[in-house]
Formats: C-alpha cells, structure tokens, sequence
C-alpha cells in the first residue's frame, strides 16, 4: 500500500482496527476481512472513523489517525476541512456519523435504541440511535435477524425478558428474517432486534452507543441495571416500538442484494436512512469519480487506487479509508467494491 501524498489538513487516513472488549462474543469474521488477528473473543465491533465513546466511558472506541492523534480533536480543530462548510452549518463539529464492523460470535442480545427525541429527554444525550445494516458476510444457513414483534407487547412482558429472563418467548414473539451477503437493511431507532452468530456487516449509525436490552444474563459484564442504562421498566417500553411489525413493512425497510449492482456508485439503503446517513456501493468495473464528502469507505473486495489532486492512495480488501471532504473529487479505479459511508445530506444554504 503506498502513502499518501501529503498536503495541508492531510488525508486520506488508513485507520487501523479499534475493536474494544465488548459484552458478547465474536470478532473472527472481522479478523478475516481485515487480514489482522484475533486478540480474543469478545472484540466483536471494529468502531471505524468514530468520534464517539463506548457508553459510560470517557474515550474507548474513539478512532485515531495513523500519526495517533484523536479523530475527534481533529475534526474540531479543522472541521470545514473534514466536513464541509454546509455541513458544519447544520452540525457543527459533529460528524453526525458512526461506522462499524460487527461480528457476533454468539446470538447478539434482542435490544433496541432510543430515538433522538427519548435520548435528550430521558438521558440527556444529544443523539439517539437509527442504524442500518449492509451484510457482507453471512453463513450458509442459519443467518438470521429478529426484527420487531408479530404482535403487540405491553409493559409486563418488558419487564419479564428484562428481569426474570425468559428468551423462548421473546425470541418466539419476534419477526425472523433470513439475510444474505448483500442484503442491506434500515432500523428504525425502538425497533427491536437480535442477530444470530457468523453474520459480518458493516453498520451506519448515528453517533450513539445507547442501548436497552431486553435480555442480559449470560453475557460477559451485564447487570439488570447496565442493560437498562438504569431506567426502569415502564421507561424502557417508552423507547420500544411495542406495536405488531408484519413482514410487508420490514421488507419495506430492506435492500435485497444490494451489493450485486455493477458499476458506478449505487445507493443501499431505502430512501428513508437518507436523513440520517447514506450507503453507497462503489464498483470500479469503471471509474468512478466522487464528490467532496466527508466518507468512509470499507472495502469488500479486490484492491484499486483513490486519486485526488496531487496524491494516490492504494487500498484492497479489509482496508478502511476516511476521506475528508477537504480532498475535493477523489477517482477509485482499479478491480474493487467497497462499501462507501456518509453522514446525511445537507442542502446548500438557500436550497
């Protein structure tokens, strides 16, 4: 891989893997796509361009950049360089955006995430948690998601999962759905959701790491209490969609084989992630020249070249890019598909 070609604000930025101990296990399908090791098995998310901190801690899955200084220091230092004017009018400093690689080695918890206006009220937090997800590894069988409920719960049934455990019938009362490399899929901030092990995908979300489980026991650190950011019950079904979710609208909210497009930059996502952050798969079976964006580009396959003004950068599969916006028009050419992430979009001032 070559370096860069400096210039002033710097970029792109390589980023090196930042997978911290997290509750459940998991983390080889991570290793394997990022041709790195496995330090153990409970390093199941890979934070990428993060400027956002593991709840309850002060900076543990926050990004840095190659010479080690803190994403989040230098966005605010720069952040026009990094963001683009329009952008900071809207959001300031912050990049309204978290990637990640996961990787659950064991079937990750049935949970759900507040949405911006229960996070401010309730938690004091300035974001909640819409997320998506972009499959890019799945197994032969078994690779499913539990999405929402088939019918409505109420607050005893809450409180039963959260306090006495019971996951036949949490799991039994949620919608299954089968997903497949490529399939690309929108959760909505209260949508309950669990994944079964051996999926890899790479997850948009907002900068949050708020989340309600609905079920602790047996995973490594958990408590009652930690699970529920110390709400009580009655606060948690608040932040639950606890209304009946049928298939036809979780099919609404889902991209089937959204990375089997060739050619050009094709959009993954419904329409309505557009407000929250955008998906693009880039395919270099032609080149392709990008738009200044604050990004994050994962690559999935093969390997290519990003050229800008006065520098190229080589990449290949596992490798993960952030490109600044400040680095103007950048060229991706080569034999590559990469998975490109971007905050959401802001209209010109006036437009």
């Amino acid at each position: 891989m070559s370096a860069p070609t400096s210039r002033p604000g710097g970029g792109p930025y390589v980023l090196a893997p930042n997978q911290p101990r997290r509750p459940y296990r998991g983390g080889a399908g991570i290793a394997a796509l990022r041709g790195t090791l496995q330090i153990d098995d409970h390093r199941p998310e890979d934070f990428l361009a993060s400027t956002t901190s593991a709840y309850g801690t002060a900076d543990v899955g926050q990004s840095r950049l190659p010479d080690g200084t803190a994403l989040r220091d230098a966005v605010e230092q720069d952040p026009e360089w990094f963001l683009g004017a329009e952008h900071v009018r809207r959001h300031g400093s912050s990049t309204q955006l978290l990637v990640k690689l996961i990787n659950p080695g064991q079937r990750l918890f049935a949970h759900l995430h507040p949405d911006d206006d229960y996070a401010r009220r309730r938690l004091d937090e300035p974001n909640g948690k819409t997320e998506a997800w972009v499959v890019v590894d799945a197994p032969a069988e078994g690779a499913t998601a539990y999405l929402g409920f088939r019918e409505e719960v109420g607050p005893a049934d809450v409180a039963r999962w959260v306090d006495h455990g019971d996951t036949g019938d949490l799991l039994g009362r949620m919608n299954e759905v089968e997903l497949a490399v490529g399939d690309a899929f929108l959760v909505p901030a209260g949508l309950a959701h669990a994944l079964a092990p051996g999926l890899t995908i790479v997850e948009l979300q907002q900068p949050s790491d708020l989340s309600v489980l609905l079920e602790w026991r047996g995973f490594d650190g958990l408590t009652a209490e930690s699970a529920t950011l110390g709400l009580d019950a009655g606060e948690v079904f608040d932040a639950l969609e606890s209304t009946s979710r049928s298939a036809e609208s979780l099919e609404a909210l889902l991209v089937r084989r959204a990375l089997s497009a060739e050619g050009g930059a094709t959009s993954l996502l419904p329409a309505a992630a557009d407000r929250f952050f955008r998906a693009d798969l880039l395919d270099t079976a032609r080149e392709i020249t990008l738009e200044p964006s604050f990004a994050v580009l994962v690559v999935v396959e093969g390997v290519g070249d990003l050229t800008w003004d006065d520098g190229t950068l080589g990449v290949g599969r596992g490798d993960v890019v952030l490109v600044p916006h400040g680095l103007g028009d950048v060229r991706v050419s080569g034999d590559l598909r990469a998975v490109r992430c971007r905050p959401p979009r802001v209209e010109p001032a006036g437009g």
